[in-house]
């Protein structure tokens, strides 16, 4: 995710809701671990809502004065939740306008990562619908991007990071990702290689095993000795490849994937596998882009 003496900030997107704290105390807890600063960024939309029935409308100028009020406050009680929790980390604060989309992917050019949160109050709505930022952020981020849900999830010890193979340069930054995190944390790297069965055929089960066996030993081929204190697990798994990676993620730190593998679909914008963990997983998504900066 990062290189050394490279001091590109964490950044993190936050909202005018201060009861979701996870995906902030995710992104300093990063900061501090991995020593580097922390940006705060809320970015304000364009106001199309605030009056009801035959009301006048506010004037854009008191629109400005309410939206800028509403950023400064949020951005405030988000600096000292994190000062609170690491006094330590360098930490500044960006109030914009404009789309969030935008204004996350530009801040993904000079970041390490980009972290944002997710409700799971409705996975369809929060993830795909028209107010997320999620999937079309993370289609265009330079940097990896980090999906925290709320409320935390419990994980497993010894601590543990998923992460799925299929062979394609993608997965590999993804092997890479997961073994960085998983020695800064102490814990295991579970890596899978997962393949769908066909419905009536066992006819060549043996090699698409000899071939999983292969592309594992092949994803993670240098990463153990340049991290030896991490305990590494292959694992084979026939079935859908999204319940298979959601399954093994269940209680993990944190679930590792790229946009797009060998499995993707042309034109979408994020890989089918990609979206679909996103949608079903209950622990930190960290997916990783296709052309990293």
């Amino acid at each position: 995710m990062s290189r050394p003496g490279d001091l590109r900030p964490i950044v993190v997107g936050v909202g005018p809701d201060s009861t979701l704290r996870m995906a902030l105390a995710w992104a300093a807890d990063e900061a501090a671990r991995r020593r580097l600063p922390l940006r705060v960024v809320h970015a304000e939309g364009v106001p199309t809502i605030g009056y009801r029935g035959r009301e006048v409308p506010p004037s854009w100028q008191e629109w400005n004065l309410a939206l800028h009020g509403v950023g400064k406050q949020v951005l405030e009680e988000a600096a000292a939740f994190v000062a609170d929790r690491h006094p330590q980390v360098e930490l500044d604060a960006l109030l914009t306008e404009g789309d969030p989309v935008w204004v996350l992917r530009e801040q993904s050019r000079e970041a390490t990562a980009v972290v944002l949160g997710s409700r799971h109050l409705s996975r369809t709505q929060e993830v795909f619908g028209s107010v997320s930022v999620a999937v079309p952020l993370m289609a265009r981020s330079r940097c990896p991007v980090v999906v925290v849900p709320e409320p935390e999830h419990i994980t497993q010890v010894p601590a543990y990071y998923v992460v799925g193979v299929d062979g394609s340069e993608n997965s590999a930054a993804a092997v890479d990702l997961a073994f960085e995190e998983a020695a800064m944390r102490g814990a295991q790297v579970r890596a899978l290689f997962v393949w769908q069965r066909g419905p009536l055929s066992f006819s060549g089960e043996h090699e698409k095993r000899q071939e999983g066996r292969r592309l594992l030993s092949e994803a993670v081929a240098g990463r153990h000795a340049r991290y030896p204190e991490v305990d590494l697990h292959h694992e084979l798994i026939i079935g859908h490849p999204v319940q298979a990676l959601t399954d093994a993620s269940a209680h993990a730190l944190g679930l590792v994937v790229g946009t797009r593998g060998r499995g993707g679909f042309t034109g979408m914008l994020l890989g089918s596998v990609s979206q679909g963990v996103l949608h079903h997983a209950r622990c930190p998504v960290l997916v990783v882009p296709s052309t990293p900066s």
